[in-house]
Order: C-alpha cells, then sequence, then structure tokens
C-alpha cells in the first residue's frame, strides 16, 4: 500500500512532537529550523502553502535529521552552519559552536580599532572572532593571525576565512607555542576553555557530548588559560595594547586580577544582555 504523503504542517507537527518527546527544549524553533534547512521554505510560504504536500524524499530527509536532533546532536552540527554577528560559519564536531555572547567580545574590540591595528585571536576554534573582525571592521589596515592547538578546528576556520573572503593567518600550536616572539600585537583577544572540569558533566547534553571538549575544560577552576594566556601575552602584546576575554558569568573579579598583576590597567568588566559579567578588557602598561 503506498504511504500517504504527508503536508509540510503534518510533518512539522509530527517533527515539533518527537522533539519534545526527547527533551529537546526549543523543539518547536529546532522542528521549523530543520524544516527550513530540508525545503527552503520560507514562514510565509509555510502558512501561505501548510497543506502543500511534501515529497516522500523531503520527509525521509526531514525524518532523519528529526532523529539525529532527538539524539541531542546539536542542531548546527547537522545542517554544517551558525549565524554569528550577521555571518555564516561552517561548524562541526571540532569546533566549539558560536554562541550570541561571544558577539559582546566582538562588538567590544570593533570599537577600539581604529586602523592598522594587528589582532591575535586565541584559541581561534572557527575562527568566528577573528573573521568577524576582519570583516566587519570599519577601520583600515587591521590583519590578524587566529593560533589553535586543533588542526582541525584550524581547517575549518580557514575555511570560513575562504568563504567570506577574509585574509587572514592562521597557526597550529598551545596557545603561543609556535608564534615567533619577534611578532606583536596590538589585540589580543580571546574565548578560551573556562569551565572548571567538574562541572562538565552538569552541562547539556548538546555541549558536554558534542562539543571539543578541549574547547570546555578550562581545568580545576577554570581560570587556567586565563593564567597561560595573561603571562604568556606580555611578551607579545604591543605597549598601550589590549588584551580582551570572553569569561564565566563568575570569572569576572579573577580574571581582571590576574590581569592586573601582569600589568594591565584600566581594566573593566562588560555584561552580556542578562546582566551576567561576560568580556574583560584591559590595556597592557609595560612601564
Amino acid at each position: 500500500m503506498k504511504q500517504k504523503i504527508l503536508t509540510i504542517q503534518e510533518i512539522y507537527k509530527k517533527g515539533a512532537e518527537k522533539l519534545k518527546e526527547a527533551g529537546v527544549i526549543e523543539y518547536q524553533l529546532d522542528a521549523w529550523y530543520l524544516l527550513e534547512y530540508v525545503t527552503g521554505i520560507s514562514k510565509a510560504m509555510y502558512y501561505a502553502e501548510a497543506e502543500r504536500e511534501l515529497s516522500e524524499e523531503k520527509r525521509k530527509q526531514y525524518d532523519h535529521y528529526i532523529s539525529k536532533r532527538c539524539q541531542r546532536i546539536p542542531l548546527q552540527h547537522i545542517t554544517g552552519e551558525q549565524e554569528f554577528m550577521g555571518l555564516k560559519f561552517l561548524v562541526n564536531e571540532h569546533v566549539l559552536i558560536p554562541r550570541q555572547d561571544t558577539e559582546i567580545l566582538v562588538e567590544e574590540t570593533l570599537k577600539i580599532l581604529k586602523g592598522g591595528e594587528r589582532i591575535l585571536d586565541m584559541c581561534t576554534g572557527s575562527g568566528c572572532i577573528l573573521l568577524s573582525l576582519l570583516k566587519l571592521t570599519k577601520a583600515d589596515g587591521v590583519s590578524g593571525m587566529g593560533s589553535d592547538v586543533s588542526e582541525e578546528a584550524l581547517k575549518v576556520a580557514k575555511e570560513n576565512a575562504r568563504k567570506l573572503c577574509v585574509n587572514a593567518e592562521f597557526v597550529q600550536g598551545d596557545l603561543f607555542e609556535n608564534i615567533s616572539l619577534d611578532q606583536k600585537f596590538d589585540v589580543i583577544v580571546s574565548n578560551p576553555p573556562y569551565i572548571p572540569t567538574d562541572v562538565i558533566d552538569g552541562l547539556q547534553d548538546e555541549v558536554k557530548l558534542h562539543d571539543p571538549y578541549i574547547a570546555l575544560d578550562g581545568k580545576k577552576d577554570g581560570l587556567h588559560f586565563y593564567r597561560r594566556i595573561i603571562n604568556g601575552s606580555v611578551h607579545y602584546i604591543e605597549n598601550r595594547g589590549w588584551l580582551m576575554f570572553e569569561i564565566g558569568h563568575d570569572q569576572g573579579e579573577a580574571v581582571k586580577n590576574l590581569m592586573e598583576e601582569a600589568g594591565y590597567v584600566n581594566i573593566c568588566v562588560k555584561k552580556d544582555l542578562a546582566a551576567l559579567d561576560r568580556v574583560v578588557i584591559g590595556m597592557y602598561n609595560e612601564e
């Protein structure tokens, strides 16, 4: 007996229900994004043509993606992309999925670019921070380098640079390991691993099972990479250059103190849209 061909509305409702049963928090939104991904349909088209039938091929494809999402595989790993700062970035299991909170770091960095700065993005991952800065800055002559310990992550970053038509340099190594001491930077930015090791098991499955562990684990107190980057930065940053971090909501004071001890001044902590500490900024003063 030939299987009934379902309408767009029917398949969407079934998909949303499956995601709800699987415990996906934003089940309706994710079901919609997957429908849009499979069919290319817009919201306006959906409401105008909700009774339009969906082919068996498209239905099977949608069911496959819904099943993957039910396994708590992130939506972005299914579609292979994530929007950040209005730009589309390729993502996969080798990079941290760009998040809206990190846009605050980019926005604050854009404010200080006047022209001619050289940027170092430490723990670059997908390259979303560095490439957004280079793509969106209105200042002339800004250049940048991204560093990451993961060779697979750098493959993603390089492909994002190609797709966005951004010229950036990338280096593989453990933080400053393969960056020459004769290179100096006006701005060093970083969204390093900052989650304490014993907190990771309590994160959502989408994060703890699918984001790369090395991009999450900030060691015992979550401050391991801040210490290393701050201490190493003084050998690579220009006098009166800026060091800028994304931080966890309870790490502002600790990171600020670490920066002060290393010779940074004019340090401030910026909050996110939820009024939580999110970014720490400081200027290096070698005097």
